[in-house]
């Protein structure tokens, strides 16, 4: 594996981003400060970024130089190995500040999750290798057109020493800033395979065309491949994941509940400044500041205390999953920490949509002005908790604890 990604200078073909030196991180107390700090530079255009669908380029470049793209890396492969405490924290710092940078990276997570289920150990080395040298690793699973989720029209075929991938894929959120892109396709035995696709190889190309109201700035657009060649060692066996019980899913839930979080908390953090600051009292209310109403002082009080509820599930979700990974995984251990998530999960997206839409509320007509761009609280929830509906997280729960049903073995429980 060489130590720099392929680049293309044309305009026509697929360019990789430059690969800038990265730090390794050495413990959870690095990496939340690296958190701390990405989240307070990232906070100060984030509102501007989403008018304007800049994407953050200079944010995510930040993120994997601090070595915060890393921070999951086994200490046997010369990572930090944070607990999932610290990853649910650090997504959530960061989310609070801007959902979307939240999101970028999410899927590296899950990506490198999958990998040490179902990598080599040759594969497994190398790809944990780049990753600590600051390699970063885009999305290109979901298909538009299928069925469902699930199901792949995306085809890889052996060709000589290698193999050759062709497909079209939608929802490809980390594609355009990543020096891979994992691409999930079908090989000629109608097996699930994972490939690393290196950004610069002909046949790759990354289409900019995300227009969805809220997370604007993912870049979560089309990825098309024709006859791609992929490397034989980036071709990951990854239909053998559901051979055995894993916290794969749950570890990329943490993550997804995590970013809700953080839009739940920035939304209320805004309408908090924004009843104080500027918006005006109720006639009726009789009192001098918005503040001093005493229903939306009530309603303050709520919404708080449900983001505590939501954070502090969270945080269980996390001990859970550290505590699951600790011991022998068996299909009770995984189930435990997929139910732990889906009740996190729960809670995190329902305080998201309401915090994000009581703001308007509370804070009054003024708020909905286009200079204050505080719809964005409500349009980054609303989209990113459509990724995997909480009825059936609900659902899950509830055959879990009512009938002893273990949760299915994929990426969204």
């Amino acid at each position: 594996m060489s130590s720099q990604p392929t680049t293309r200078l044309h305009s026509d073909i697929d360019s990789s981003p430059p690969l800038l030196p990265a730090k390794v991180l050495r413990n959870d107390a690095e990496a939340l400060q690296a958190a701390r700090e990405l989240a307070e530079v990232a906070r100060q255009q984030a509102a501007k970024r989403d008018q304007q669908r800049k994407l953050p380029w200079a944010e995510i470049e930040q993120f994997t130089r601090s070595g915060l793209g890393s921070i999951s890396v086994p200490k046997a492969y010369g990572g930090p190995e944070v607990s999932f405490v610290t990853i649910a924290e650090v997504f959530r710092l960061i989310s609070a500040a801007d959902p979307a940078l939240g999101q970028i990276p999410q899927n590296q997570f899950g990506i490198l999750q999958l990998i040490r289920l179902t990598a080599t150990e040759a594969q497994q080395a190398a790809v944990l290798r780049a990753v600590l040298d600051g390699w970063r690793i885009g999305n290109a699973g979901p298909e538009r057109g299928t069925k469902d989720t699930l199901t792949l029209k995306a085809r890889i075929t052996r060709d000589g020493d290698g193999y050759r991938i062709s497909g079209e894929k939608f929802y490809s959120t980390g594609a355009l800033f990543a020096h891979w892109v994992a691409v999930k396709a079908l090989d000629d035995e109608g097996r699930q395979r994972l490939a690393l696709v290196r950004r610069g190889s002909p046949g790759l190309r990354i289409v900019d065309d995300w227009s969805g109201f809220g997370q604007r700035t993912t870049a979560s657009g089309t990825v098309l491949l024709d006859q791609v060649p992929v490397d034989a060692d980036l071709v990951i066996d990854n239909w053998r994941h559901r051979e055995q019980p894993s916290t794969q899913g749950a570890a990329s839930q943490l993550i997804q509940a995590a970013i809700d979080a953080g839009i739940a908390e920035a939304a209320i953090d805004d309408a908090i400044q924004f009843v104080r600051e500027k918006s005006r009292p109720w006639i009726e209310a009789k009192v001098e500041r918005n503040s001093d109403d005493p229903y939306v002082i009530a309603d303050i009080g709520r919404l708080k205390l449900d983001l505590h509820a939501a954070e502090a599930l969270l945080r269980k979700a996390a001990k859970v999953l550290d505590e699951v990974n600790a011991g022998p995984l068996d299909d009770a251990a995984a189930a435990r920490a997929s139910i732990a998530v889906a009740e996190a999960k729960v809670l995190t997206t329902e305080i998201a949509l309401q915090a994000s839409e009581k703001l308007f509320e509370l804070a009054g007509s003024r708020a909905s002005l286009a200079e204050f761009n505080l719809d964005r609280h409500w349009r980054n929830a609303r989209v990113h908790t459509l990724h995997d509906p909480v009825r059936w997280k609900y659902h899950a729960v509830g055959a879990y604890y009512l009938n002893g049903t273990l949760p299915a073995r994929h990426s969204w429980i």
